[in-house]
């Protein structure tokens, strides 16, 4: 039988879904185990250890939620507790993240760990503008960031965004879901 505290503990993090799979699935073939990966609000820490577990590679994984990085912690990875990479203060080869990007009414959230999984902001873009511009600092020289959006999200608005960082942008994955299409992002510095 599971502890009471470890269920409400588990209702607390967003648990792997189909774009959690996709994500890990498709970032898995394209890192070494040389690279040295970070990812960003990690969650259960599900993609983290797909990574190391695939690649052999080293990882770090960061999440605001206090219980989604007691959750990470199970897995072969680094977890630091902080706002998107805020206290990261190292370059990485990769970066990877599966940010919330749902479209959510601002009279709709609720003040809990789950809405800060889910909830994208009005456009879905909440934590995605916010990460590109942070990709320039976190990433080494030839390094390369994957993100997953989806259709939702506005993949236009977000590749406009990004040419303001000096990112380059391209499809590398996509996967149809319900009212959506799941999209993997695979980023780069301009050189």
């Amino acid at each position: 039988m599971s502890n009471p505290r470890d269920r409400l503990e588990r209702e607390q993090v967003y648990q792997p879904a189909e774009d959690s799979q996709l994500l890990a699935t498709t970032v898995s073939d394209e890192i070494g185990p040389t690279d040295r990966v970070l990812e960003v609000g990690t969650g259960s820490g599900y993609v983290a250890g797909q990574i190391v577990g695939k690649t052999g590679a080293t990882v770090v994984a960061t999440d605001i939620n206090p219980h989604a990085c007691r959750s990470a912690a199970a897995h072969p990875i680094e977890v630091v507790r902080t706002d998107l990479a805020d206290a990261i203060k190292s370059q990485f080869d990769v970066v990877v993240c599966n940010p919330p990007y749902l479209p959510t009414d601002p009279d709709d959230e609720l003040d809990d760990w789950m809405e800060y999984a889910l909830s994208g902001g009005p456009d879905g873009r909440a934590l995605v503008d916010p990460l590109l511009e942070e990709l320039p600092r976190l990433l080494t020289d030839d390094g390369r960031a994957y993100l997953l959006v989806s259709t939702l999200t506005g993949i236009d608005a977000i590749t406009e965004r990004a040419t303001a960082f000096d990112l380059q942008i391209e499809t590398i994955a996509e996967e149809p879901v319900p009212f959506e299409t799941l999209t993997v992002l695979k980023i780069t510095l301009k050189h």
